[in-house]
């Protein structure tokens, strides 16, 4: 059996010196014994797998809502995508993978039903509390809000985890970090998760709207980087599905290996030997080449156009306020069908923060049932 101190030996031989070692790591809030035999951001990883809101994702909105297929991307599909994304590149780049792994296996945790589309009614709906966003509640969830063990609340992960939580960035993405105040940027395993994220929906959202309908291959022949991918592919495999999948994974491949690249290439113009450098670094570590980055631009361009405000997804939208909408008022109105156990923390925290955070942990299919149980 490899034990705990010869894996945490074995990341100090292999890892890069810029990598997050977990020996290293600034700890969790709540002192708790190491295990015998996994490293503490394994061990962060395995508790977020282990949470109620981890679960919940399968039945949570990516782009389509769970009832429209059962092909399609959830958030727990995504989030796993994407695990697999951040790992290989952690790997490529000799950083620690399970770090990366934990931080975007938990980045969606916070999601409401209905994806950004219900957030974006939360945060209407919650203008008056500081508004609403999905990572600020993921980092919520895992301090305080999973109820698994007598000595603390949340999940008590490592600081290095939640500080990833609190600095993810993307488009869609600008949590509030001011409970995780370390100076300067976080580890590059935390910055690969900001990527790994937005190659995995970019890649997958591009499957599911040509497996929807929503967009053609005609209409993606003004998207570059399908565009050179799909002929080459056309040459060497049958027409339809598998054209098509074999598409999606080359053009997966060549994100990947376009950031890969362009991450060592700035680790050693920036002249990076240490986290500390790491942190101090004003330049992004991690990032695509200039020309992939046009690319990458184009690509989600066209997405937003073409899939994100096509009249089906607009539909969904407007049930998701509704939906959303309609309990917020309800149980604020008539606080005791709330279970017994959310009602009690009323007094403390207030009923619109109660309130949001039990329907935000709701995934569709059960916010769909209590908003036709409830409000009909």
């Amino acid at each position: 059996m490899m034990t705990r101190k010869e894996y945490e030996a074995k990341e100090q031989e292999y890892l890069a010196p810029y990598a997050m070692k977990s020996v290293d790591s600034e700890g969790r809030d709540f002192k708790e014994e190491e295990h015998p035999y996994r490293t503490a951001f394994q061990r962060d990883r395995d508790r977020i797998i282990h949470s109620n809101a981890f679960r919940r994702l399968e039945y949570k909105t990516q782009v389509f809502v769970y009832h429209e297929g059962d092909h399609y991307r959830t958030r727990l599909t995504h989030s796993l995508e994407g695990a697999q994304i951040a790992r290989t590149i952690a790997r490529a780049v000799r950083l620690n993978e399970d770090l990366s792994e934990a931080i975007i296996l938990a980045h969606d945790l916070g999601h409401t039903p209905f994806g950004h589309s219900g957030e974006e009614v939360m945060n209407r709906l919650m203008k008056d509390r500081g508004g609403y966003e999905h990572n600020r509640q993921s980092l919520r969830i895992v301090t305080f809000l999973e109820d698994r063990y007598a000595n603390f609340p949340g999940l008590n992960l490592t600081f290095e985890v939640r500080e990833g939580l609190a600095k993810h960035r993307s488009e869609y993405d600008s949590p509030d970090m001011k409970n995780l105040h370390k100076k300067g940027n976080p580890t590059l395993e935390a910055q690969i998760v900001n990527l790994a994220d937005e190659i995995a929906y970019c890649n997958h959202d591009l499957d599911d709207g040509l497996r929807s309908g929503l967009i053609t291959l005609e209409q993606l022949r003004e998207v570059e980087l399908w565009q050179e991918h799909f002929e080459k592919t056309q040459k060497e495999e049958r027409l339809g599905k598998i054209a098509i999948r074999q598409t999606v994974r080359a053009v997966i491949d060549t994100y990947v290996t376009d950031l890969v690249t362009e991450t060592e290439k700035n680790i050693t113009s920036f002249k990076i030997g240490t986290l500390e450098e790491v942190r101090k670094t004003k330049e992004k570590v991690v990032s695509f080449s200039k020309e992939m980055d046009l690319k990458n631009k184009q690509l989600k361009r066209f997405l937003y156009a073409n899939m994100y405000k096509h009249p089906h997804v607009k539909k969904m939208a407007e049930q998701a306020e509704r939906v959303i909408a309609d309990l917020f008022a309800y149980y604020l109105k008539k606080k005791e069908a709330l279970p017994s156990e959310i009602q009690e923390k009323i007094k403390k925290e207030g009923p619109e923060l109660v309130v949001c955070d039990y329907i935000a942990g709701m995934t569709d299919r059960f916010a769909l049932n209590e908003h036709q149980r409830l409000c009909h």
